[in-house]
């Protein structure tokens, strides 16, 4: 799991192989992620934007970017979470994915990135 605060905006990474969505010997590995963001911040603040850096150990470094997440633009008030998730496919059993959200501190929209800490995507057999 990756843990990662910035500006009160703490944002915590959970992979999972998907071993049922997968077939490794083709080179198809499924991995879904679940993203906790929390507002620990006073104001509201409005996820608009994410970045995706993802590393796989047989092909080049792929970015995922868009607007939102998972189709929502979700506003955040202080004290709260939202939770989403979601998957990455990669060609090999190994590879780390981070990246960032763009996010507008409400009422005011002052624009600001949060980080998505990095964290590692491997199948459970190359854990040792």
């Amino acid at each position: 799991m990756g843990t990662d605060v910035t500006q009160g905006i703490r944002v915590e990474v959970r992979p999972r192989f998907e071993p049922a969505h997968s077939d490794v010997p083709q080179g198809r590995c499924i991995f879904s992620y679940r993203v906790r963001i929390v507002n620990e911040g006073s104001r509201p603040v409005k996820l608009l934007r994410r970045l995706w850096h993802i590393h796989d150990g047989l092909a080049p470094v792929r970015e995922v970017e868009g607007p939102g997440v998972v189709g929502e633009t979700p506003v955040i008030a202080p004290g709260e979470r939202y939770t989403y998730e979601s998957f990455c496919d990669l060609r090999s059993g190994q590879g780390r994915m981070h990246g960032s959200y763009l996010m507008s501190r409400l009422p005011d929209d002052h624009f600001f990135e949060v980080r998505i800490p990095e964290f590692h995507l491997e199948l459970p057999w190359l854990a040792n």
